[in-house]
């Protein structure tokens, strides 16, 4: 398979091998989260220390965040949607660059590299629009998907999450504010717009597992968990221990052992915020003990997908949470980080270098 590298002669490399990848030296685990106000941060020590890269090019340390994606095959590479349009990091040369593309001036609120190939990429922005590449990030087609400008309440609609179907490599599903949940079964030709049994349109992120071979897809919303053993076309919402049901980010362990996270909170930014696992595929959820009071919704949940026991959450107002046992205990880490929207681990296996 081969990628595009824009730094070489001949910006077609070839990927390498699995035998080859096992000759490389290994990476350490890398975080990355972005924020509102005070652009990208890395630890490469599981949230001990803290690290905002170079900022002299690209993008200043000012930038909103709104979501990171890295090269699932080349991880040097990391691409992060601003209120400006899409910028890249290239690890090696310790820069960011502004990659022009057709989004310029939106806000690209989710991103996402197919893990089937990883020249295809798609983007989701504000006002609700989807773009597609085929290129590695190159160059950047508007798909066609239809997605008010403004939704109920008067709000301008955004994607939320795009995610690339792990089991099917035409299915791709995005979710949005507030426009319910998109799918596509063929690569983002065409997209079917998904609300049957959802309480609400408002739709924040989307997450697919597998039971006994069975495809089961989960939506969170503003009023609750979701659950569908249709491919999406009902929807179940699934009760949770909690005054609130506003759920924001919903993660899947790997290994399909039915093992789901889902965080909670009582809307944006929200007073407190809880998170809630279930082990039987969302059909019953536990609140987890996280240590100290949390300032607002918790909004991200990141599982490694090399390591699942390492798992990081994000509360919105930038408190941040780690276990290293697969959920079960946590410690809250001393650094904050402002107001988080964006959270992602660098795709390496965990081994020292």
């Amino acid at each position: 398979m081969r990628i595009w590298d824009e730094r070489g002669p001949n910006k077609w490399i070839d990927l390498m091998t699995n035998d080859q990848t096992k000759t490389q030296p290994k990476l350490k685990p890398k975080f990355y989260v972005g924020t509102v106000g005070m652009s990208v941060w890395f630890t490469e020590d599981l949230g001990e220390t803290w690290t905002r890269p170079n900022s002299e090019y690209g993008m200043t340390n000012e930038a909103r965040v709104w979501a990171i994606a890295s090269h699932p095959a080349n991880p040097d590479f990391i691409l992060a949607g601003t209120d400006h349009g899409l910028n890249r990091w290239d690890e090696r040369e310790k820069r960011w660059s502004h990659v022009p593309t057709a989004m310029d001036g939106l806000q690209i609120w989710a991103l996402d590299y197919s893990p089937h190939d990883p020249n295809v990429l798609i983007a989701g922005v504000c006002p609700g629009a989807l773009y597609r590449s085929r290129d590695g990030g190159k160059t950047w087609e508007r798909l066609n998907v239809s997605m008010p400008v403004k939704c109920m309440y008067d709000v301008i609609s955004r994607v939320t999450q795009v995610l690339f179907d792990p089991y099917d490599p035409d299915t791709i599903w995005a979710s949005v504010e507030i426009d319910a949940l998109h799918r596509s079964r063929d690569g983002g030709d065409t997209w079917t717009r998904l609300n049957n049994g959802l309480t609400t349109d408002d739709v924040h992120g989307v997450a697919v597992t597998r039971e006994n071979g069975k495809r089961i897809v989960f939506a969170a919303v503003n009023r609750g968990i979701h659950r569908s053993e249709d491919d999406g076309e009902t929807f179940e919402r699934v009760e949770m221990p909690t005054p609130w049901q506003y759920t924001r980010a919903v993660a899947i362990k790997p290994k399909e052992d039915g093992t789901i996270f889902v965080t909670n909170g009582e809307g944006p930014p929200g007073s407190w915020g809880r998170l809630f696992r279930s082990k039987d595929f969302g059909r019953s959820w536990t609140e987890l003990d996280l240590p100290a009071e949390r300032n607002s919704t918790l909004w991200t949940i990141s599982v490694n997908d090399f390591d699942p026991n390492l798992i990081f959450v994000c509360s919105n107002l930038g408190q941040i949470f780690r276990s290293d046992d697969g959920g079960d205990t946590w410690v809250k880490l001393k650094r904050e980080l402002g107001e988080i929207r964006s959270a992602h681990w660098r795709p390496a296996p965990i081994y020292e270098v």
